[in-house]
């Protein structure tokens, strides 16, 4: 299985997930980089996962369904009318031959739902590296224990957010614990891959772990004071 990732827009990634001439596209926001990486790799697309209703993540869903009209689209509540099959907690299915296990993840959006597709989480904007999505629900309790869920993952599972934020992240993380050798080590190698015009994902649960801060928190109040925080970075 190859996991690659389609830049979108100022800093999103849109993956696809390839298995011989079949793929699965999660979140895309928009359709002309999908549509063309398709074609170019003459890949069939066998079905279109979606983590939550923004339009950076939903976007591109008609047009690319105008070219491959039968293909299924799986999402959260919230997505709907998109969908075909709507998902929540406790869910699973089988696409490219392997097992997809659904989680909700509510905090960024109420209705925020992740996927374990194999080994590889695709968490949408529920967890970044080295930081999470902003809480724009004001519910921090919900996304909190999203944090808890993931970290209860194994170490080994590789971690695709959405978006391009790992460096902002960690000169944050750094700013709260300027002696941290982790944080000060992956912040250099981060400012080497972004210089080279390489993404920065996947992570892994393990590397989270060391360096996000939010992931980290102890506490509900710990969690709320960091992400606070970061909202002010």
């Amino acid at each position: 299985m190859n996991i690659h990732p389609i830049k979108a827009f100022n800093d999103n990634y849109i993956w696809i997930i390839e298995r011989e001439t079949e793929a699965v596209v999660v979140d895309p926001g928009e359709a002309a980089g999908v549509l063309a990486y398709l074609d170019q790799e003459k890949l069939d697309l066998t079905a279109i996962l979606l983590t939550h209703n923004h339009d950076d993540h939903t976007g591109g869903v008609a047009q690319i369904l105008a070219k491959y009209s039968n293909t299924p689209v799986y999402g959260p509540e919230e997505t709907q009318p998109l969908n075909d099959h709507v998902l929540a907690e406790g869910d699973s299915f089988e696409l490219l031959e392997e097992k997809v296990k659904v989680f909700d993840t509510p905090g960024h959006t109420e209705g925020h739902i992740s996927y374990l597709f194999g080994d590889a989480l695709f968490c949408g904007d529920s967890l970044f590296s080295a930081g999470t999505g902003r809480v724009f629900t004001g519910d921090y309790q919900a996304q909190y224990d999203t944090l808890q869920k993931f970290r209860q993952l194994n170490d080994t599972v590789k971690v695709y957010p959405a978006h391009e934020y790992t460096e902002t992240n960690l000169r944050f993380a750094q700013s709260i614990e300027p002696t941290n050798q982790a944080i000060a080590e992956a912040l250099k190698e981060v400012r080497k891959l972004r210089a080279a015009n390489k993404p920065t994902l996947p992570s892994t649960i393990a590397r989270e772990k060391e360096i996000n801060l939010l992931l980290q928190a102890e506490t509900l109040n710990r969690f709320i004071e960091l992400r606070k925080a970061r909202d002010n970075f």
